[in-house]
């Protein structure tokens, strides 16, 4: 969602501390079990079906109080406060329920890595690692962790619903939320951000998946009219949400800012209603991104179900316009239907909130184990790393903010730190202090700290020290783009003046997205750590020290530059426009690159990268060996190998499978179709069988609107990354 300036909350302040309201007695208030068996209420009966329900209570409904399902009641510094204001929680906004017959309110929370506003509401949240960097588990297993802890700490703090849940595939790094997605491949980010809202609804909160759709950039995201043809969108961008949708079965989709070949997202048709709720079956309610609507009769007959967060058309002109007979009572009917359905679906009638108490001291365990499970190893020369205690005498630790903190994404994905609220796209820091933690891992070795605002200061600490750690970070938020992949704040200058002191530098990367590297050839190791939550600082010091084995992989390709890109200049909107929210889009931006994602994209223009899509090293080598393929017995292909640890001590492997389709599908050169992370002892080997689902191997037939196998000979190679697949064999394959 896009989130409001903290200028703007002095209005909801003033108002709160003026009126001293407490909450109003009797009124809205949520009703628990006994008050639901005191009144009798059929649609109580848990063994009844959610749409069963649903139905019942539609039934009993008043026009008005259906109206009041169908948009948000404001949200503190967003517009002029409402009269129910102050029934919300404090989060991004709430629906008022339907107290007479047990509907509780939805209330809201930004929740992408953790819970959002906490501070101003005197909470206390974990900050996660990323979603990014999450994503760079790839572990089905990990994202269920994140999805339940994040379920958890909403519930505790009075909120049954999520607004996490991104999605929107890399098609530009350079946007200002790719922290908050999960990569470039499609199937791999809604395998992950499906487990992960499968894992937060099992906690009784509704769960969203967004922005739907085609929401790859923050330039001008409310004016940009996206041009993609119908296949590259369904096999690219759609088919993350579809995949995710399927696992997760959230609640809730939110639609988007932006036109999607010529229709706002949160009025379009064919997205809302022809392709998520009819060829998707998707039985929840869609809801707009903030301010992401734009008409009362167009959207409501295009699937918009809810408005947020205020009913500019979703209130007294969406009445008044089925009173008119211009929207059917039956279409505000089926918007209201699908809201209750998810109500029921996920529990938050049946298990009311009841607000408690942080597990503190969890979360931050939880947060360090996924850090730690999400780092990528991408260069260790000379096997610099991890460093040995025994050997090292001195080490200078070098700019980043490295003695008191790690930095962290912006916008309304913002986690508070501990103390004053945060400000909207201010640069935070968890206190999270990489110094201190590294220090407490090596007692006895000497540590020469340096900010890294002057590169010969800098230099000059690092040049006596046995190795040199430079923090480097690239800061990213919501309501933005940054305008180059280098390194902000001279940083790349920084790292040159240290590795040319020292030939022993180490660079830890705190990125919300990919960077170049100018200085690559001259560094002996990199360590990506994202944005790492507020126990970043121990999970590096953790893999630094080999007290953890780095296993993840890149979930983005790392270009050697800007140039390299699709779109290697930004588009950004007309200077000088007045906009309403009724007014057409402003500029255009078209995937002409239409399939060729990430690394899609650098296989069909044959141009070299930094480093590829599902790299990583480890601590401990692997082998892959024997591989089989069979087709038929229930599925398209099943692709067994061995994988083996071949070096001394124990690490996680994600073994990658990609497959080749016939020259006659008009295929970039290969997709990831499958993989699986194993750990293994030194030595040990194991056989793994991956059944693929018959989906990974289709194309989308714009024709017969549907997903088609074309007949002919698939290559299917198996690997450590999509440019490391030493196991390669065809079969042939039928629909």
């Amino acid at each position: 969602m896009s989130g409001p300036s903290c200028a703007r909350l002095t209005l909801w302040t003033a108002i709160a501390l003026s009126l001293l309201i407490t909450p109003a007695s009797g009124q809205h208030r949520q009703y628990s079990q006994a008050d639901a068996q005191a009144k009798n209420w059929p649609w109580m009966d848990k063994s009844l079906s959610p749409d069963q329900r649903a139905d019942m209570v539609l039934k009993e409904m008043t026009l008005d109080e259906k109206i009041g399902l169908v948009h948000g009641e404001g949200m503190p510094g967003w517009g002029r406060p409402r009269p129910n204001w102050y029934l919300g929680n404090g989060g991004a906004g709430f629906v008022l329920g339907v107290e007479r017959l047990g509907i509780p309110m939805i209330q809201m929370s930004d929740a992408a890595y953790g819970v959002r506003s906490s501070a101003q509401n005197g909470r206390y949240s974990t900050a996660l690692p990323s979603d990014l960097a999450a994503a760079s588990s790839w572990d089905p297993d990990t994202a269920c962790e994140y999805g339940a802890l994040i379920g958890t700490e909403l519930r505790a703090q009075g909120y049954n619903m999520t607004l996490g849940g991104g999605v929107n595939i890399t098609r530009e790094p350079r946007n200002g939320r790719t922290f908050e997605y999960m990569g470039e491949d499609p199937i791999l980010a809604g395998t992950l951000v499906g487990n992960r809202i499968k894992c937060e609804q099992a906690q009784h909160v509704i769960g969203d998946i967004k922005h739907y759709a085609l929401n790859d950039q923050e330039s001008g995201r409310n004016e940009v009219n996206v041009i993609i043809d119908e296949r590259a969108m369904r096999e690219t961008d759609l088919l993350a949400f579809q995949i995710g949708i399927g696992i997760g079965h959230p609640g809730a989709v939110m639609c988007s800012y932006n036109s999607v070949n010529g229709d706002f997202a949160c009025e379009n048709k064919h997205l809302l209603t022809d392709i998520l709720k009819d060829d998707w079956r998707f039985p929840g309610f869609v809801l707009s991104d903030w301010g992401g609507t734009h008409s009362t009769v167009k959207a409501s007959a295009a699937g918009l179900d809810n408005e947020e967060p205020e009913d500019i058309f979703f209130g007294e002109k969406l009445k008044q316009a089925v009173q008119a007979g211009q929207v059917p009572a039956s279409e505000l009917d089926e918007h209201v239907r699908r809201i209750l359905r998810s109500e029921f679906a996920s529990g938050i009638v049946d298990y009311p909130v009841e607000k408690g108490v942080v597990d503190v001291e969890g979360g931050f365990q939880t947060s360090r184990q996924i850090a730690e499970q999400s780092m990528v190893l991408l260069k260790n020369e000379g096997n610099v790393l991890p460093l040995d205690r025994t050997a090292i005498h001195s080490i200078a630790i070098i700019g980043g903010h490295a003695d008191s903190g790690m930095i962290s994404g912006g916008g309304s994905a913002q986690v508070d730190p501990p103390g004053p609220p945060s400000q909207w796209q201010a640069h935070v820091w968890f206190p999270t202090s990489p110094l201190k933690a590294i220090i407490a891992k090596a007692p006895g070795v000497t540590f020469n700290f340096d900010r890294g605002t002057d590169p010969a200061s800098a230099a000059d600490a690092a040049k006596s020290a046995d190795v040199a750690i430079v923090f480097a970070y690239q800061w990213l938020s919501e309501g933005m783009d940054v305008s180059t992949l280098s390194l902000p704040d001279n940083q790349d200058a920084l790292i040159e003046a240290v590795a040319a002191a020292n030939p022993h530098t180490i660079v830890v990367l705190e990125t919300g997205a990919a960077v170049t590297m100018p200085w690559i050839d001259h560094v002996s190791g990199v360590l990506e750590a994202w944005y790492g939550g507020n126990r970043g600082a121990d999970a590096v010091a953790n893999i630094l020290f080999g007290d953890v084995n780095p296993g993840a992989k890149l979930p983005i390709t790392f270009p050697r530059s800007d140039a390299d890109l699709p779109h290697p200049e930004l588009l950004t909107p007309p200077r000088g426009r007045m906009r309403g929210p009724e007014a057409p889009p402003s500029f255009t931006v078209t995937y002409d690159e239409g399939l060729k994602v990430g690394y899609k994209w650098y296989d069909a223009e044959n141009k070299p990268v930094l480093f590829p899509f599902g790299f990583g090293l480890s601590y401990t080598t692997f082998s892959y060996s024997d591989l089989k393929l069979s087709a038929g017995n229930g599925h398209v292909a099943t692709v067994s190998f061995t994988v083996k640890n071949t070096g001394n001590r124990a690490g996680s492997e994600i073994s990658e499978v990609y497959a080749s389709l016939p020259e006659s599908a008009g295929e970039p050169p290969k997709r990831l179709v499958g993989w699986a992370k194993t750990l293994l002892k030194p030595g040990e080997s194991r056989e793994l069988t991956l059944d693929i689902d018959p989906k990974f191997l289709s194309i989308y037939d714009e024709n017969s609107r549907a997903w088609q196998l074309v007949p002919g000979s698939y290559n299917f190679m198996a690997g450590g990354s999509s440019q490391s697949l030493p196991l390669a064999g065809k079969v042939d394959l039928t629909n």
